[in-house]
């Protein structure tokens, strides 16, 4: 019975045949393309070894032979970024700043009136994609794919004393090469890197050198070099170098020509801003600004008296670290460690230094066969000392009287006020606040407060929202002034608002320089010094509301009295010349009273 029910096809409980078993993946020769076929076999077995080819496993041979320096300028060749250089429209602004800054520094050093020129020239076009096209602050647009960039050609001449041929290639064709890194003294260029950057960003985005020019007084010509940057060693190539004539009418100068890809376009973050907006912070120099389409743009100079030059300072014992102790202690000819302490630090006498080594429990020994245990014991007993601040001389403001005269040209409104803090310190390094602030005119009372940040007289354009300055201004309550403001955010009404940071050091966020840092120091400075100015602000409004409303009543004397008149003479049967009198009387007795309320 078991047998025929097994044999019975039909039966439904019969066992199902089983699955034919899959070969295993590549088990089975893949079919051959009809390329594949047509293909010699040797070029057959090479494309198969490289299909099958597998990422080895690294060990430390292997790995150590992977292992090379890299140079600064190839770290920031790819992470251009970090310099400004995000996408065309923020590249080419941020080459005409880094161009400004060395000419306004140089022509402040040497003692001359700043006349810069900027020409920019539209030389060709190309097709980039929209995301690196857009800046970070601008509306995504509604089209995408491929937008066009364009090529420029920017030339920036100066009237400053010129740069020395020997130093013209290090200057340009290398990145972290300065004057300004090691020197504790308030400039607008700190780190070496800027101008040499931007020349680095053309030559990558066009392949064209650098051009300078540079005219020395008492020359008859002008020096020409055109050179690249060898980005894996970070070294200049010098292509050409000859003398030549100046075209300039001045004694002496320089030019700076860089071809780069970017897009030029006015308004918000544009080139037009940030040289109006250093007429504000500079209001000593002069800017002709010649855009693409040859349009010729004047900033005159609203002064022709130069800013005091800033002094150079020696670092601070409170605001030097353990491992920069250790460097400068190596570093120094002082023989003796109070010798080191005296002659290496500001605000350190022979006093204060002993008081240092009593703190430490040392002695007076040879700073060469101290320990590195001793000189850490000297650092721990610096901050247990009382050391006064480290001098301000090194740090200059523009002034409250330049800075209202500037925003009275720029803007036109019905108050001005500006206020200087007195210097202050953050980790050792002397800064300074100023503020300045207009109200009402034609200022718009339905947009947000407008706010021009600087920092070492350089306007900041970028990443408002990161700065300590827009920071600041978010968390003062507006609404005690009579401004309207959501919490968190800017307040909106008819104000302008300048802010600067002078220092030695500007700590900023980013290699950029685009806004300055959290430092509770600054904040609270900054703070202060807009609070200074929203008082008299606030002064001057309450002084407009009595004024206000004191016309409101001499006009309603003036409107009733004369029926108040009639009224007292037909009551009181007075004559003509009774009632003048008695309306004489009432008048100066309603404006006194009017006067003492």
């Amino acid at each position: 019975m078991i047998c025929r029910i097994m044999g019975n096809k039909n039966t439904k409980s019969a066992k199902k045949p089983a699955k034919p078993i899959s070969p295993r993946p590549g088990s089975l020769k893949r079919k051959r393309s009809k390329a594949e076929v047509s293909m010699p076999e040797t070029e057959l077995k090479t494309k198969q070894t490289r299909r099958a080819a597998k990422p080895m496993r690294e060990n430390a041979e292997s790995m150590a032979k992977r292992q090379r320096e890299i140079s600064v300028s190839e770290f920031f060749a790819k992470n251009r970024h970090l310099l400004g250089f995000d996408n065309p429209r923020k590249a080419l602004l941020t080459a005409v700043k880094e161009a400004i800054d060395n000419s306004l520094d140089a022509c402040e050093e040497a003692g001359i009136l700043p006349e810069l020129r900027v020409e920019l020239k539209r030389i060709g076009a190309k097709i980039v994609e929209e995301s690196e096209s857009e800046s970070e602050n601008t509306k995504p647009k509604k089209r995408k794919g491929p937008v066009p960039t364009e090529r420029f050609e920017l030339k920036i001449i100066d009237n400053g004393p010129g740069i020395l041929t020997t130093q013209i290639p290090k200057i340009f064709g290398k990145l972290l090469y300065g004057s300004k890194f090691h020197r504790l003294k308030m400039s607008r260029g700190q780190q070496g890197i800027g101008i040499s950057a931007a020349g680095m960003y053309g030559q990558m985005t066009t392949g064209i050198p650098v051009r300078i020019l540079s005219k020395l007084p008492k020359k008859d010509k002008a020096y020409q070099v055109d050179l690249k940057i060898d980005t894996k060693t970070n070294k200049p190539i010098v292509l050409s170098e000859k003398e030549v004539p100046w075209p300039e009418k001045t004694e002496s100068g320089t030019s700076v020509c860089i071809t780069l890809e970017g897009r030029y376009q006015r308004g918000r973050q544009s080139i037009d801003e940030f040289i109006l907006q250093n007429t504000l912070s500079n209001p000593h120099a002069s800017f002709l600004f010649i855009d693409p389409d040859a349009e010729k743009f004047e900033y005159p100079r609203s002064t022709s008296e130069m800013p005091e030059l800033p002094a150079e300072i020696k670092p601070h014992p409170y605001g030097v670290e353990l491992g920069n102790f250790h460097r400068l202690a190596q570093d120094s000819s002082a023989k003796t460690l109070k010798d080191f302490l005296v002659k290496d630090f500001s605000r350190v006498s022979e006093k204060v230094a002993s008081e240092i080594l009593t703190e430490a429990g040392l002695k007076n020994s040879k700073l060469k066969t101290l320990s590195s245990e001793n000189l850490n014991l000297v650092h721990q007993a610096i901050p247990k000392v009382d050391i006064k601040n480290p001098p301000t001389h090194c740090v200059i403001p523009i002034g409250e009287d330049l800075l209202t005269e500037t925003l009275r040209q720029k803007t036109a409104a019905e108050f001005f006020v500006a206020t200087t803090r007195s210097p202050s310190v953050y980790r050792g390094n002397p800064f300074i606040v100023e503020a300045a602030l207009a109200f009402g005119g034609e200022l718009s009372s339905e947009e947000p407060m407008q706010v021009f940040r600087f920092a070492n007289r350089v306007p900041l354009l970028f990443q408002p929202a990161a700065c300590a300055s827009v920071r600041v201004l978010t968390k003062i309550e507006w609404k005690k002034y009579g401004l309207s403001q959501s919490k968190g955010s800017l307040p909106i009404g008819p104000v302008a608002v300048i802010i600067h940071v002078g220092s030695v050091w500007v700590p900023f966020t980013s290699e950029s320089k685009e806004a300055i840092a959290d430092y509770p120091e600054i904040k609270q400075e900054i703070r202060l010094a807009i609070l200074e100015c929203a008082r008299k602000m606030n002064l001057y409004l309450s002084k407009r509301r009595r004024a206000a409303e004191a016309a409101r009543k001499a006009n309603y004397i003036d409107t009733y009295i004369p029926y108040i008149g009639e009224a007292l003479q037909d009551m009181l049967k007075l004559k003509e010349g009774q009632k003048e009198k008695v309306i004489m009387t009432l008048r100066e007795t309603l404006e006194k009273t009017r006067i003492e309320v």
